[in-house]
């Protein structure tokens, strides 16, 4: 496999030149038997150099005064599946978020859901225990529903929802095990609907290591929304415009990072997730990171300059992606290119359940 020749007239906003042939063996169906047996490229964005190791051996590249910034989002069993009770009609649903007791949903059904129309949600053993009812719609075809009986929404989804896995794992067919292994070790504030996944090789052992070596470690939280399941549909990246994504960044993290860099070290961002993050506070700060809690747009491509972001640690992403856009806006599209060459060569896992890369 050789990468995709650049016309000469083309730039790095073009779609095409961020494309790669991947054999669909390697992506990875199952997590590893063991957080930890995810193998671990590293990169060298200064050099070129390109190494093959272990996600165990995350500790030794890291040094005293360094900082580690994962994204502490929790993934909600958001998808849900029921019946219309008028039609008996088979309905199915992605929860997006709730305000003011009111849930907006992603719905799937035969026809046009009227006002006042009721959905009798079934859990994953076939019980009916919740109904919807549908009190409007809003843009790009989203449903609004409420609760009857009310309850809290997260509540409810903990009772009768599924993971939303990626339709490129078993076509987004979750079991038992999809509900501990698709979420990290220190999740603890739900709201996403994917994982952010570069954070699932991650133990507790793992990150005691971390610390023991002298590395800072530091939570922000973006909840992962419903553009990480969207294609780019455009040619050019500048016409392509991101989802917006509730994000935060507290005071007290922000004092910890700024410690680190004026000591020397060096700030570690665990997943794309936790990248948009920094660079945003750090947009928000003119350069400089800062407290900040709101909705990002951020679509990082080649020509951003990382202000808050040293190194990077990430799964194998897509082709054609935003993802991919973002891996090569920080060290550089032909030697991401190279790299998943190279990934796909030596039979690398990819996407959610795959390996990861670590990129100095």
């Amino acid at each position: 496999m050789t990468s995709p020749k650049a016309p000469d007239n083309a730039t790095p906003n073009e779609l095409d030149l961020y494309d790669f042939e991947l054999p669909r063996e390697l992506i990875a169906q199952e997590p590893p038997l063991h957080r930890t047996d995810a193998r671990m490229m590293i990169i060298d964005r200064r050099t070129g150099r390109i190494e093959h190791a272990s996600i165990r051996d995350l500790p030794s590249m890291l040094r005293a005064g360094d900082a580690i910034v994962v994204n502490d989002s929790k993934v909600i069993p958001a998808r849900l599946i029921g019946y219309r009770k008028q039609t008996g009609g088979r309905w199915e649903g992605l929860f997006l978020r709730v305000e003011n007791g009111i849930g907006e949903l992603l719905s799937k059904t035969r026809g046009r859901l009227t006002m006042g129309e009721r959905i009798v949600l079934r859990d994953a053993e076939g019980r009916e225990i919740q109904n919807l009812i549908v009190v409007g719609h809003a843009d790009e075809g989203k449903l609004l529903v409420r609760l009857d009986p009310e309850l809290d929404w997260f509540e409810m989804l903990e009772r009768s929802g599924r993971v939303p896995l990626p339709p490129y794992i078993r076509d987004g067919q979750m079991t038992e095990i999809d509900r501990q292994r698709y979420q990290t070790v220190y999740a603890r504030n739900p709201g996403s609907v994917a994982a952010p996944t570069a954070g699932l090789h991650l133990t507790e052992d793992l990150l005691q290591k971390v610390r023991s070596a002298g590395v800072a470690l530091a939570s922000v939280t973006l909840h992962v929304g419903l553009g990480t399941f969207r294609p780019v549909q455009v040619t050019s990246l500048d016409a392509h415009k991101m989802h917006s994504e509730w994000a935060q960044i507290q005071g007290n993290v922000v004092r910890r990072l700024l410690s680190s860099r004026a000591e020397g070290g060096r700030i570690l961002a665990v997943g794309t997730t936790s990248v948009r993050t920094l660079e945003t506070a750090a947009l928000k700060g003119n350069g400089q990171l800062t407290e900040w809690t709101g909705e990002t747009d951020l679509f990082i491509r080649p020509g951003h300059r990382f202000a808050a972001v040293d190194l990077m640690l990430t799964n194998f992403h897509l082709p054609r992606s935003t993802l991919l856009v973002l891996v090569s806006a920080f060290a550089s599209r032909d030697l991401m290119l190279e790299a998943y060459r190279k990934a796909v060569e030596e039979k690398y896992r990819f996407f959610s359940y795959g390996d990861c890369m670590l990129i100095i």
